[in-house]
């Protein structure tokens, strides 16, 4: 008979567990949080030192029955929450519910789901950690004033179904600001020459460098004339020639943020889809004779930190599969990268290295392959050798003008023979190599040109770009990123397009009234102190109640002045040329989920609504009738397809390019291959390097 029963989050966990723990144990499952906040109040008792009013969450009824049920045919109960805030939180509201006392040894973590952690982690129960859940309640009621207070606020002035949150606002102000700074932006002139060069059978190029010793910036095409006169029909002769050995160091292991970033630029996943992966192949999965098994570690940490014997496991294997000159002459330690990161967890890594992703693989989907591949790569790359390049710069000299070539050869590949990190400026990290040169050679010109090129401006913010900000800026913590990106373009304040975030006129708007206003809550700085503050609170440094009273007592008055001097804004229809075939009514623009539509002026007598289309100038290859048109998914993913739909169903989620194959007339796309946009044929095999659009409609 079972005389404990413990008590996680999901059934995927609770699967797992239970086949480690035997038969004197039931595990069920709580299905995440059990109490709230009321939806339809702000729940906090402001006058009463901001106490919360937690309300069981709705449908929650058969669940809590059911572990009540159970708590009562066992001797002793255990809560099993993730090892963070949250999982806290979670403990100490079931410990309430069940009548449990915090104080008493009932709070079990694991960083991961094996079977060796989790008996190690039934060996050595705790107490409820209130440092944790105070730190969440602080987070909990500060989001929650923010949002409750501002957003009627916003509903009363501006329109209703408008809010505010205190995060959020910071990454739409973010996003704001980079569309300003790009729509300020004025391009600047500037050349290049380029010399491409040849020794032998091998060819090389080399930059134009400095004129008569002078390293000349090339303004305008006068300047670069100048040069040009000076070099005339002289030869390139090798001058002075460096070469160097360089070492380039593995990143560390995963951390949340981290995984975002890479996973969004290496497999395009979204942070929430990250994540969910993630939760995944941490909760457990059947990998046949070894069973249900967790393949990560926790995926929401920001510690780098990896523990002992996971590192004498990955020597081991790298060792053996490798080579001893693979593994460094002392284990890597990484260290924190900021101040505030919770080095009680560990990086994210696989839970034993030994299970390859070839290994694996057949008990996987794929997405779960791809991110599994990815952490387990990451990881063992983090343990390896440095890998070794001999680099080398050569100067060569036509006349008065001074050219340069640089190129690097890998000497020992090291941790790169496994991995190698991404880039968000999609730079592909190729070896260049320079032929064998002497001083005093003189090598073979086949041209000179000369390049005119414009300063570009910042570039706008893609998800692993926002994700790396926020973090850099101390905002938001592990568990935040995802759900922060999700409510942004949930509440239509930005909108994403070809994977680069855009404000919304809506979120332009609340941002205007939020930086009159509200000025602090969009101060980054003011934002990551109080992240620093709830660090505070877990800490045991500062007293949560102290934390909340101190920013309420500003926060209080600004909302005072708020409600007396924030003028009520109509937002009126954007008209369009478009007529409703249905009423003959003029149609307007409004904003909806997935971004602006067209809707009937006359509403609520009809309510005739259709998407605004973008043409593509591309012939549906499908049907040769419709055109081919950009659309948006349920989820808001650009895609393209026939504007016949549905007659034709004819879709891609590659760009088209306006311009036909030139060996077949096949459908060209847009593809990024090695950091570079190649155009693609869908009906052959024809491959070339983009040119710009003007080109394609000539």
């Amino acid at each position: 008979m079972a005389d404990s029963l413990v008590i996680v989050e999901s059934p995927a966990k609770a699967k797992t567990i239970g086949k480690y723990l035997g038969s004197k144990y039931i595990v069920k499952a709580s299905m995440g949080h059990i109490r709230d906040l009321p939806k339809s109040q702000i729940g906090v008792e402001v006058e009463n030192d901001f106490q919360p009013k937690y309300i069981t969450i709705r449908g929650k009824g058969s669940v809590l029955k059911e572990l009540k049920d159970a708590s009562k045919r066992v001797k002793r109960v255990y809560l099993a929450a993730d090892p963070d805030r949250e999982g806290e939180a979670i403990a100490w509201h079931l410990a309430h519910y069940l009548e449990l006392n915090e104080k008493d040894a009932c709070r079990v973590v694991f960083n991961e789901i094996t079977k060796q952690a989790v008996k190690d982690a039934f060996k050595t129960p705790r107490p409820i950690n209130m440092d944790l859940v105070n730190a969440q309640q602080a987070r909990r009621v500060l989001d929650r004033l923010v949002g409750y207070k501002i957003s009627p606020l916003l509903w009363k002035k501006v329109k209703k179904g408008l809010s505010a949150g205190r995060v959020q606002s910071v990454a739409v102000k973010l996003i704001m600001d980079r569309e300003n700074e790009i729509k300020v932006f004025e391009p600047v002139e500037y050349w290049s020459i380029t010399a491409h060069l040849k020794q032998g059978a091998s060819a090389f190029e080399a930059k134009f460098h400095s004129l008569a010793g002078d390293k000349s910036e090339l303004h305008t095409e006068a300047d670069v004339n100048k040069v040009l006169e000076k070099i005339g029909d002289r030869p390139f002769t090798v001058g002075e020639i460096k070469e160097k050995e360089r070492q380039r160091n593995p990143s560390p292991p995963f951390i949340t943020s981290s995984l975002q970033q890479e996973a969004a630029r290496k497999l395009n996943f979204r942070a929430s889809k990250t994540m969910q992966v993630a939760q995944q192949l941490y909760e457990g999965v059947d990998i046949g004779a070894e069973g249900t098994v967790g393949l990560i570690t926790y995926m929401r940490t920001d510690s780098t930190r990896i523990s002992p014997i996971a590192q004498e496991e990955a020597k081991g294997f790298i060792e053996e599969k490798y080579g001893a000159s693979f593994y460094p002459e002392t284990p890597r330690v990484y260290l924190k990268k900021n101040a505030n990161a919770q080095d009680a967890h560990e990086a994210i890594r696989p839970t034993s290295v030994l299970r390859t992703p070839e290994e694996v693989k057949q008990y996987l989907s794929r997405d779960q392959l791809r991110l599994y591949k990815l952490v387990w790569e990451r990881f063992v790359a983090s343990q390896m050798s440095s890998a070794v390049l001999d680099t080398m710069t050569v100067d060569l000299a036509s006349g008065e003008a001074t050219f340069r070539a640089a190129g690097s050869k890998l000497k020992f590949a090291g941790f790169m023979k496994v991995y190698v990190e991404g880039s968000d400026d999609d730079t592909p990290d190729e070896e260049r190599l320079l032929p064998a040169l002497t001083t005093g050679d003189k090598v073979l010109t086949e041209s000179v040109e000369p390049k005119q090129h414009f300063t570009q401006p910042p570039p706008r913010y893609t998800e692993a770009r926002l994700v790396r900000s926020l973090e850099e800026l101390g905002i938001g913590r592990p568990s935040t990123y995802a759900p922060t990106l999700e409510t942004i373009q949930k509440r239509n304040y930005v909108a994403i397009e070809e994977k680069k975030f855009f404000p919304t006129e809506l979120g332009e708007l609340v941002i205007q009234l939020m930086e009159e206003f509200f000025p602090e809550i969009l101060d980054a700085e003011f934002t990551a102190h109080m992240e620093g503050d709830l660090d505070h609170v877990e800490d045991g440094k500062e007293d949560w109640v102290d934390v909340i009273g101190e920013f309420y007592k500003s926060f209080e008055k600004r909302l005072e002045v708020a409600e007396e001097e924030m003028k009520e804004i109509e937002i009126k229809d954007e008209p369009s040329d478009e007529i409703c075939e249905k009423c003959g009514s003029q149609m307007v623009y409004k904003m909806g989920r997935f971004g602006k539509f067209l809707a009937c002026s006359g509403f609520p007598e009809c309510r005739n609504t259709k998407p605004i289309v973008k043409a593509t100038g591309v012939t549906c290859p499908k049907c040769k009738s419709g055109q081919v048109v950009e659309r948006r998914s349920k989820k808001g993913r650009m895609f393209y397809g026939c504007d016949k739909y549905p007659e034709c169903d004819f879709v891609s989620w590659d760009k088209p390019v306006p311009k036909p194959c030139p060996d077949c007339g096949g459908m060209m796309v847009e593809k990024r291959v090695r950091g570079q946009t190649e155009w693609h044929c869908t009906a052959c095999t024809h491959q070339e390097e983009a040119a710009e659009l003007e080109e394609a409609f000539d």
